[in-house]
């Protein structure tokens, strides 16, 4: 049976949306073709009763738990909230945004009150079959982000599944000699090295040196080189076994920011291997998100990666107010306006997401599979209102007079996908 299916990426909602404009009303109607709708919400939501963490996920976000009004009016039905903001205000923040999410009865999964619920798969069912969600996050500022598992005698930690990074730097032999040297005088691992004597940690291997916390394995050349903490993708390869049974079409959710090489537009290497792999055990998509901008699209085996889909919706500057800690990363207190913070951050509105088109720019895919694999993908260019104040930016419209499904073809192209533009303006790849 053929299933359809619609996503976008993050949702970063600070406020509400009007659900009378023309561009929501054509937006919507996209989305609403898919029998599957899928949507990261990047926001924790509550009224302001819980207390700010000492970290975020670079600003604190926090939205009116009605926000879910839009999320449902806009046509999305299966939800993941696993980002680097899930923690923004602590577990009390995240359990609540949970909590309003099941209420509101959408779907979700990537965070939850122990481990076992965030990397449980959700499920959906449809008029044309049942699709399961898993989701994972591999941006997490701080490792008590992460969920943890119960035991025989404790419940477990509030958090998210997080997809952690393993990851060293390959050097050469005269490289690897002289961070042994380092080592050496500097005595920067003497405390790791008693510590491992005492059998807190692992010894290090033959040919493997390390600074602090880095890495440094032999090798021919120099690069930085990253995989998919095994553990995790373990867990994750355990969670598409089960969904194989309970569904017709596995969906993963991955949020994550790591580049490989100087631009943002390259996905990780890790990212890389992880989509891979998820196919490879029998999922059927991969949707990625996390970095604002669009990353490429991949058509592997027969099935989509979307390496980013960028944001949907960003209003990273109508924050109505934020607590003391992200005043202080620049210097400020909270006696001072939101508007007089955003005026540092952005150097006067000169820099930062909100000034970089790419930013706010993405696609809507729409895609259909048959017997499990994908048989049409077209992409609907969308821009969020760049050029408008600051309180009008940051919501979609259907643009296709920006060169987005362009630029998505060219850096699509080195991973095998060819994308042409129809009448509409909207992108369409060949299968």
């Amino acid at each position: 049976m053929k299933m359809k299916f619609t996503a976008a990426g993050d949702m970063l909602v600070q406020r509400r949306i009007p659900h009378d404009s023309e561009d929501f009303t054509e937006i919507a109607t996209q989305i609403k073709r898919g029998d599957v709708r899928f949507l990261n919400l990047e926001t924790t939501l509550h009224n302001g009763e819980h207390s700010a963490n000492q970290y975020s996920g670079g600003s604190y976000l926090r939205a009116n738990p009605k926000t879910l009004d839009d999320v449902s009016a806009y046509g999305f039905n299966l939800l993941s909230f696993a980002n680097n903001h899930s923690m923004d205000f602590g577990h009390g923040g995240l359990l609540s945004t949970k909590k309003y999410i099941d209420e509101a009865g959408f779907p979700n999964t990537g965070a939850g009150s122990n481990l076992d619920e965030a990397s449980a798969p959700a499920y959906i069912d449809t008029k044309n079959g049942r699709a399961a969600l898993i989701s994972v996050v591999s941006t997490i500022n701080n490792d008590a982000a992460i969920a943890g598992k119960q035991s025989r005698r404790y419940v477990g930690r509030p958090g998210v599944n997080a997809l952690r990074v393993s990851s060293h730097l390959q050097v050469t032999e005269e490289q690897f000699s002289m961070i042994q040297e380092i080592s050496k005088v500097s005595k920067i691992n003497a405390q790791r090295d008693i510590e491992r004597a005492e059998g807190y940690f692992t010894p290090l291997a033959d040919g493997v040196a390390a600074l602090g916390s880095l890495e440094f394995k032999l090798g021919n050349e120099t690069k930085y080189v990253t995989h998919p903490h095994p553990e995790d993708m373990e867990r994750v390869e355990k969670a598409i076994y089960e969904a194989q049974m309970m569904s017709d079409y596995i969906i993963i959710s991955v949020h994550s920011h790591e580049i490989s090489g100087d631009k943002k537009e390259n996905p990780a290497d890790f990212l890389v291997e992880f989509a891979h792999k998820c196919i490879d055990a029998g999922a059927h998509v991969v949707i990625g998100h996390g970095p604002h901008l669009l990353r490429p699209v991949e058509i592997y085996k027969g099935h989509p990666i979307f390496y980013s889909l960028g944001d949907f919706v960003i209003h990273n500057e109508c924050i109505p107010y934020a607590p003391e800690e992200m005043f202080a990363e620049k210097g400020m207190t909270s006696d001072v306006t939101m508007r007089e913070f955003f005026c540092r951050r952005s150097a006067n509105y000169t820099r930062g997401l909100m000034r970089d088109r790419r930013m706010l720019e993405s696609v809507i895919p729409y895609f259909e599979m048959e017997d499990g694999k994908l048989t049409y993908l077209e992409l609907m260019p969308i821009e969020l209102n760049f050029d408008k104040k600051v309180w009008q930016s940051g919501n979609p419209r259907f643009s296709s007079k920006h060169g987005i499904i362009e630029r998505l073809a060219d850096i699509s192209a080195p991973y095998g996908t060819e994308i042409t533009i129809d009448e509409r303006g909207y992108g369409i790849v060949k299968l």
